[in-house]
């Protein structure tokens, strides 16, 4: 289900390069279109470890899961796709953070950061860079995969930890490429839990964390991690009226990164199960304020106005918990949706369709 409200994401803008009359264009990399390149490939995921061993120290962290964090330069069209226009078919550059997930070479970061991308370049801990092509994005989820083919001693997959594991006041680090500034590291807490932002398609990613750990245009794609070195998180969004660091960033976490990479990685896609509402963003329950046309919503006679109360015998509370439950499924399931209307109880059966692009 989308939300209204328009997300700060935090990769960063580099120079323009002029390729035509007219003068260059620049844009942030928030860019329109994709180029992916869809691979059948073996995984070799990012090992999970359970968070039992003593707390590490900043400076521990930094130097257990710094080789494994990269800075990612992508090259985009410029021209009158351009946010600010400019014509003249001039290219455009943004930077962004990402991190190694296997020893195949794949790379973790953010849609947004590799939307529209032309060429990737990914400079590794040492300055050595390589070329790097899509394996997959999700918009959905603002996750993507790239993939380098680098020696393997370059390669240093990071440990992905259990994001569910997480309490308020728990310690993280942040590790990437602020302002192009690579191997920058910041520490904070864990502000708060269970955050939806919204992700470039506007659609809702459900339980990202909040921290106070500095994060700023170009962090984007990097890890969060947590006082094991492992990664819980992507940082992926800032709140801020400067437009820059306040205190409140926003990361993906890595239960929701380890499930999207792994299909990512598979197959090049993502599909996601699709109930077809919008969520009346000012009532406490799950009201419905919208029903999308020719949605499995629509067909089961759902109206805006209905409250969604249970799914599948879950309780529902609020539009995070039914976004939450449809998002648990997968596109075919059958099930059960009870609503209030009018003062009685309903319950009808239907089955979710494939989310659409936007």
């Amino acid at each position: 289900m989308p939300r209204r409200s328009r997300p700060t994401f935090i990769a960063s803008l580099l120079a323009a390069a002029c390729l035509g009359a007219g003068g260059g264009a620049v844009a942030y990399a928030t860019l329109s279109g994709s180029d992916t390149v869809v691979k059948q490939v073996t995984v070799k995921q990012a090992e999970s470890v359970a968070s039992s061993s003593a707390p590490l120290s900043v400076n521990q962290i930094y130097r257990k899961a710094n080789r494994g964090v990269v800075e990612i330069t992508v090259t985009t069209s410029g021209g009158d796709n351009s946010p600010f226009g400019g014509g003249g078919g001039g290219t455009a550059q943004a930077q962004g953070s990402g991190w190694v997930y296997d020893s195949d070479g794949h790379i973790v970061t953010n849609d947004h950061v590799v939307d529209g991308a032309k060429s990737i370049s990914v400079r590794f801990w040492n300055g050595k860079t390589y070329s790097a092509s899509v394996v997959g994005t999700d918009q959905s989820t603002d996750l993507a995969v790239i993939k380098v083919d680098a020696p393997s001693s370059e390669l240093h997959p990071l440990q992905v930890g259990d994001s569910s594991a997480l309490q308020v006041g728990d310690g993280v680090v942040a590790i990437g490429s602020p302002f192009s500034l690579e191997g920058t590291v910041t520490s904070g807490i864990v502000s708060a839990l269970h955050r939806a932002i919204t992700a470039p398609n506007n659609f809702t990613i459900n339980d990202s964390i909040q921290t106070d750990a500095a994060i700023n245009h170009g962090n984007s794609g990097g890890p969060l991690l947590n006082v094991q070195g492992q990664v819980i998180g992507v940082n992926a969004q800032i709140k801020s009226d400067s437009n820059g660091n306040e205190g409140v960033g926003f990361s993906i976490p890595s239960n929701t990164v380890r499930s999207i990479a792994s299909q990512l990685i598979s197959s090049g896609k993502v599909e996601h199960a699709y109930l077809g509402v919008s969520i009346d963003a000012t009532a406490a329950a799950a009201r419905i304020a919208e029903i999308r046309p020719s949605t499995p919503a629509a067909g089961a006679g759902l109206k805006a106005g209905d409250v969604v109360v249970e799914v599948d015998g879950k309780a529902i509370s609020s539009g995070d918990d039914l976004t939450r439950v449809i998002d648990a499924h997968k596109p075919g399931d059958k099930i059960s949706v009870t609503y209030k209307r009018g003062g009685s109880e309903h319950t009808v059966s239907l089955t979710l369709a494939t989310r659409p692009s936007s």
